[in-house]
């Protein structure tokens, strides 16, 4: 087939419908023997009514009235699922200046489906409030929880980097929040990037909208610290950031994650779980940024205290070698050199003087000694004219009665000695 206004026609394939009898059962249906709506649609309204009534909880959006009905959509805080009920405006009147949208109801109601629309509503009886009591014990029992599983622990927090190079911010599509952290933080350090995600931060969507940019700033390599910043609200305004899927994915970020929910007197549990607590976007503004003044400050101080360590280390240096300088010793070096060499010099001299003393003493005493060995020795006594008369055997003749005639002797004189024989005894 051709073109027509720019929309390609394709061939429809016609599938003839038997005229046969009607399938009495839905697993009997073919392509040639199915059931038209007008007979489905009743069999899913009978199927239906035979359901029982149901207690179910939610939370209300869309509140309407017409008439003597209200109309709303219950809405699952965890899952993007929702329900029609319609509630009388007689169940509904105890409630009616407490009941509003974001509020928790349980609701006692009746499946009903509407065969010529084909959709399914929830016909409602009873309507019960969930009170702040009950949704704070939720809470503290979902934080027991989270608590043991060990997100909460201090060790598992990251520091915030010193000078980030583009900050992930979470806020409101309108509001303060976002002016707050841009503006303060700009004004502490202009160069600062931010790559911002305006997203619905209470009722039914925040919980989807707030984990979808905190997973897709966590997964950009630009991003060194998120920051989720709403400017405060009330209990039940913050309770999509005690959710237990948000929460979840907040543990779950690699990202150095803030909290600044601007609140005072509640605590979300995503405050427990980030890596830092803000009380404000503004106060999360001071925390993810240095202030360039401060900064330039700080180092000023630094140098003018470096210096002053400096100079005062050199003049206390100097002050020491002065003091060393200013002692005898390093004053005239020689001093101690002059000492010990006069020491020497005293000690040469009388070991001099000693050696001297004990040669000449020495010597005298020699020369007496020499005395009298020569004034006691034989060769003197021989000089005077003595002779010694010894036997061939070297014996000193001492009695003429030690030999006999004929006995040859040896007769020793000053100048020598000779033999001579015995003539006689």
């Amino acid at each position: 087939m051709g073109q027509a206004g720019g929309v390609s026609s394709e061939p429809v394939i016609s599938t003839p419908v038997s005229s046969g009898p009607r399938p009495l059962k839905a697993a009997d249906t073919t392509p040639e023997r199915p059931w038209p709506v007008r007979h489905l649609a009743p069999k899913i309204a009978d199927y239906v009514a035979k359901m029982p009534p149901v207690w179910v909880e939610g939370q209300v959006l869309n509140l309407k009235r017409w008439n003597t009905l209200y109309f709303l959509t219950l809405r699952d805080t965890d899952l993007d699922m929702s329900l029609s009920v319609t509630v009388p405006a007689a169940s509904m009147r105890p409630l009616a200046d407490k009941v509003s949208d974001g509020a928790h109801l349980v609701v006692h109601a009746r499946p009903q489906f509407h065969a010529k629309k084909g959709t399914l509503t929830f016909a409602a009886d009873d309507v019960r409030l969930v009170g702040l009591g009950e949704l704070l014990a939720r809470i503290e029992h979902l934080k027991g929880i989270l608590a043991a599983e060990g997100l909460f622990e201090p060790s598992r927090k990251r520091d915030l980097p010193f000078l980030p190079r583009t900050v992930g911010l979470i806020v409101a599509q309108q509001g303060d929040a976002e002016h707050d952290v841009v503006s303060n933080a700009r004004a502490r350090w202009a160069a600062v990037d931010f790559e911002i995600r305006r997203v619905t931060v209470q009722g039914p969507r925040a919980v989807p909208e707030v984990s979808a940019a905190i997973t897709e700033l966590d997964a950009d390599p630009r991003v060194d610290v998120i920051v989720v910043a709403r400017g405060g609200g009330s209990f039940e305004d913050l309770l999509p950031f005690s959710n237990e899927a948000l929460v979840r994915v907040a543990a779950s970020c690699r990202t150095p994650l803030v909290s600044a929910i601007g609140h005072h007197l509640d605590t979300p549990l995503l405050d427990l779980v980030a890596d830092f607590r803000a009380s404000t976007p503004t106060d999360a503004a001071k925390r993810i940024v240095p202030d360039v003044g401060e900064e330039r400050s700080r180092i000023s101080q630094a140098r003018l205290r470096a210096r002053a360590a400096l100079t005062g280390r050199v003049q206390r240096d100097q002050a020491a070698l002065e003091q060393l300088r200013s002692r005898p010793v390093l004053r005239s070096p020689s001093t101690l050199v002059d000492q010990h060499e006069h020491r020497v010099a005293a000690l040469r001299e009388g070991g001099r003087r000693a050696l001297h003393s004990g040669l000449v003493h020495g010597l005298a005493e020699v020369v007496g000694l020499a005395a009298q060995v020569r004034a006691l020795s034989p060769a003197a006594t021989l000089e005077r004219g003595y002779a010694v008369v010894q036997a061939t055997n070297g014996h000193v003749v001492r009695d003429p009665a030690e030999v006999t005639a004929g006995d040859e002797l040896r007769v020793r004189v000053a100048r020598g000695e000779l033999t001579a024989t015995a003539t006689s005894a």
